[in-house]
């Protein structure tokens, strides 16, 4: 049977999997679409909550970025798993012991105001769109690789299959859906894992083999690998060379970016009580560090196999050969991958090799003038397929590659399912029921959040066609957007009674505008009158990236929020009340009297 019959077979009954779970946990009412009926178990959302989270940029996209520039790319790791740990201890709890379906729901609630439940909707629906366009990236570059399709191709699959069975599921059916799509992406990720860190290193557990030797040369692996990359030209793969304001400045907006994430807060809507909610909490905490410890081994590994392959005979001998490549069947990957537009090569000086190494670096540049090189000849390598292709890379067995396709399209549309539905949710609930059209039916609320999640699918594949950055840079700017704009107003919202109403609306306005505005200088996203190109802007402040100014706006939002409220009108009795009855256990106070 050949690999594409095995991918179709892998993939096509995982889906079937799927829409079979979403046809039987149909959602039948409001509060099963956005709530799954408050009836699911701490273990099962605990997973649900892993698939939904770790996305396209987990699972396809973040041991790619680790792999091609080693430690400073370790900020993923430590932002992503401390934002959980954020979320967990000073959100979840309080938010479902509130007891609302949406984050905007909670916002408009707390600040008694209309208007913030609309902005609050606004700021969820910019962060929401921009995470979602990351997870029809990964799906793009699943789906073009593994059905052999063009990348746009494979995203217009993928949209298809999204609107199969998150429409009509809604939170019920995408609850199980998740948990199917769990099971199925921490098997394709450790799996081949376990393969490579055997064949590398001879011990079984990647996280552990990291730090042991490789069987080839006898040296530490990441010794072995450091070397290596530096004959190359590139920085040594452990070596910090960041700037390290804006390595800290990233990290903590991805803490808080994630903290303030409605889609994964939504799955703590859906528990029976509050310590559920803890539990989940947990559980989900157990699920993604079996990835997370995983994955810096998948992305050192992957690197040392690729350079190994480029230069077969060591960096100090000979390229690989363009006949190689086309003649031997371990290169068999590099045809496959070139297909989708994501990899590509050329043999400038006409040699017959193809060169691998950093062009940009002086020395190497003196060296490649000696050698008659013209350039680094292999021309793209598009880091988001290097989780997907590591299996052919390896050389592993032929289920091993069907199993990865699987896990690589079940998290990009796992975590799409639970940003749809937040999407959804807010428009229908927040925009439709809350301020619209309150009277509506629940049977027309349902058909609205529906079609709002088609809409919102439709847009997202769009604008998935052409991405801002690889999958986990992409993600990078909604997590940014939701630090700036909705974790500030939560958090004031928890855990202070002065913040009112006016404060949390500028404080939101003021995060979410200012952060929009950097990132579209920095990107050289605004147009200039009178020329045919777009603005190509400096950082305005030093060395600060788009992606790290998330944590600049937070702190923006919380300053604006004080200053507002504390020269307006103070936050009615009846609001401070709530406050404390969601922050104090129930019977504390009844306790404290006696």
């Amino acid at each position: 049977m050949d690999q594409f019959t095995i991918n179709l077979l892998f993939v096509g009954a995982s889906f079937a999997l799927y829409i079979g779970i979403a046809i039987w946990a149909r959602a039948g009412s409001t509060s099963e679409f956005y709530a799954a009926g408050r009836g699911v178990h701490p273990v099962t959302n605990g997973m649900a909550t892993a698939a939904d989270w770790m996305s396209a940029a987990s699972f396809i996209s973040m041991a790619g970025l680790i792999a091609f520039t080693g430690y400073d790319n370790s900020s993923f790791l430590m932002g992503w798993t401390g934002g959980y740990v954020l979320l967990a201890l000073l959100l979840a709890p309080y938010l479902r012991k509130f007891g609302k379906f949406t984050v905007s729901e909670f916002i408009g609630d707390r600040f008694y105001s209309q208007t913030a439940r609309l902005v609050a909707v606004v700021c969820l629906i910019v962060a929401s769109t921009t995470y979602v366009i990351g997870q029809m990236t990964g799906v793009g570059v699943a789906f073009g690789r593994f059905l052999e399709v063009s990348n746009t191709t494979g995203l217009l699959i993928g949209a298809c299959v999204v609107f199969a069975y998150a429409v009509f599921g809604g939170m019920k059916g995408v609850t199980y859906t998740q948990v199917a799509q769990y099971v199925v992406l921490i098997m394709a990720y450790t799996i081949p894992a376990i393969f490579i860190s055997l064949q590398l290193t001879g011990n079984p557990i990647p996280a552990l083999g990291l730090f042991g030797d490789h069987v080839a040369s006898g040296m530490p692996l990441l010794e072995k690998l450091d070397q290596i990359v530096a004959e190359l030209g590139f920085n040594e793969y452990t070596a910090h060379h960041a700037d390290t304001l804006n390595m800290v400045l990233f990290t903590l907006s991805l803490m808080i970016g994630t903290a303030g994430l409605p889609h994964v807060i939504m799955r703590f809507f859906t528990v029976p009580k509050v310590s559920d909610a803890r539990w989940s909490a947990g559980w989900a905490l157990v699920f993604i560090a079996l990835l997370y410890l995983t994955a810096p081994a998948v992305g050192a590994m992957a690197r040392l196999n690729i350079t190994d392959m480029m230069w077969p005979n060591g960096t100090q001998g000979e390229a690989v050969s363009v006949e190689q490549i086309e003649t031997e069947a371990r290169y068999d990957w590099m045809a496959t991958w070139q297909k989708t537009g994501l990899l590509d090569w050329e043999d400038k000086n006409g040699d017959g090799k193809i060169q691998y190494y950093n062009d940009k670096n002086a020395e190497m540049q003196a060296k490649a003038a000696e050698k008659g090189w013209t350039g680094n000849e292999l021309t793209k390598f598009n880091r988001d397929i290097l989780v997907l292709a590591n299996p052919e890379i390896a050389n592993l067995p032929s289920w091993v590659i069907g199993l990865v396709a699987a896990g690589g399209l079940a998290a990009a549309l796992s975590t799409a399912a639970g940003l749809l539905l937040a999407i959804s949710s807010a428009v229908s609930h927040d925009l439709i029921k809350g301020s619209l059209n309150p009277n509506i039916s629940e049977k027309k609320e349902l058909l609205s959040a529906r079609i709002a999640m088609g809409v919102a699918i439709a847009v997202a594949t769009y604008l998935g066609l052409n991405p801002p950055g690889f999958a986990a840079q992409t993600v990078a700017l909604a997590f940014g957007l939701a630090a700036a704009s909705i974790f500030p107003a939560l958090m004031m919202g928890i855990f202070s009674t002065r913040i009112n109403n006016h404060g949390a609306v500028a404080g939101m306005l003021a995060g979410l505008t200012v952060t929009l505005v950097y990132i579209f200088l920095h990107k050289g996203w605004f147009f200039i009158p009178g020329t045919n190109s777009f603005s190509d802007a400096d950082p305005l402040l030093g060395t600060i990236k788009s992606t790290s100014f998330g944590a600049i706006g937070a702190m923006i939002n919380f300053i604006v929020a004080y200053i507002v409220s504390g020269m307006t009108k103070a936050t009615p009795q009846e609001i401070v009340d709530l406050v404390h009855s969601v922050r104090v256990p129930r019977g504390a106070a009844a306790a404290q009297d006696h």
